[in-house]
């Protein structure tokens, strides 16, 4: 090989090697990297269906404030209930987690960001509304009733989980581009159906005793929530979305020591708005 051969092959071996070296890094990274990462907050309002309720505690346990022994297992039917947003708190920002608030994390698998994974927390409230006629039916201190009934919650009862109804959901997320004039900005479409648990505080009075129990996995829900997802500026989240879900608290905390128990389920709806990063 003479000596012209040998330059030019070495002028083509360092044109090929400059020209993979000019290949700028962002763009080998962008096609290695898959997925994103993103998080939002926001607000939310919630309806809910009727609901039997019902209350057992058999311990017998003796109150002395109220001069009562435990022993008692009842229903009330079709009682209804009412969120409770506390926007007002809002202002307060040492108060900021008090509202009605919802949580999101979540994963997209692919670079499209059109599928993935979201974990899903909402602060919902739920209060059984006072002064409503209701029919009960079952027994007190072995006495038998079977009529209606004002829910009274200074001489009856109050019932609530207003430290947090608490859905904690796992969510699977599919999502569908609408209009993208740029790539900073797009809307799109999105469906999340999921399931998990309810972790409710249950605020009750009964006969005139009040309990705030402590946080407890009370039993499950499931649902589903769709609506539109806008992102901005690269890295910009916002979503307003409806849901429905059913909740079954098989097991919330009341009177009695750990012994006293309320059950029902029912069906909420919901309307949210959130707003957040990706990244």
């Amino acid at each position: 090989m003479n000596l012209k051969t040998t330059l030019f092959l070495s002028f083509l071996s360092l044109s090929a090697f400059a020209q993979t070296e000019s290949i700028p890094a962002e763009s080998i990274l962008t096609k290695k990297q898959k997925g994103n990462f993103y998080a939002t907050w926001g607000y939310t309002r919630c309806w809910y269906s009727k609901s039997d309720i019902h209350f057992k505690d058999r311990s017998n346990n003796y109150h002395e404030v109220t001069g009562r022994y435990n022993d008692y297992d009842f229903t009330i039917y079709d009682a209804k209930a009412k969120d409770r947003p506390d926007y007002d708190q809002i202002k307060d920002v040492a108060n900021i987690t008090i509202p009605q608030f919802v949580l999101h994390i979540g994963y997209y698998f692919n670079n499209k960001r059109d599928f993935g994974v979201e974990f899903n927390y909402d602060h919902a409230k739920y209060v059984v509304t006072n002064y409503q006629t209701v029919h009960i039916k079952g027994s007190f201190n072995g006495q038998y009733v079977d009529k209606d009934t004002i829910i009274d919650p200074d001489n009856f009862l109050h019932f609530e989980h207003t430290d947090g109804a608490n859905f904690f959901m796992l969510n699977f997320l599919k999502r569908w581009k609408l209009y993208e004039p740029s790539k900073r900005f797009n809307i799109g479409y999105v469906i999340k159906p999921g399931a998990g648990i309810v972790v409710p505080r249950t605020d009750v009075t009964m006969f005139g005793e009040r309990l705030n129990n402590k946080f407890h996995v009370a039993g499950w829900i499931a649902g589903l929530e769709t609506g539109f997802r806008v992102e901005f500026l690269r890295h910009g989240v916002f979503e307003f979305t409806g849901k429905g879900v059913y909740a079954d608290y098989r097991n919330s905390l009341v009177l009695g020591k750990g012994n006293g128990q309320a059950s029902h389920h029912f069906f909420a709806t919901q309307l949210t708005m959130t707003l957040g990063l990706m990244f």
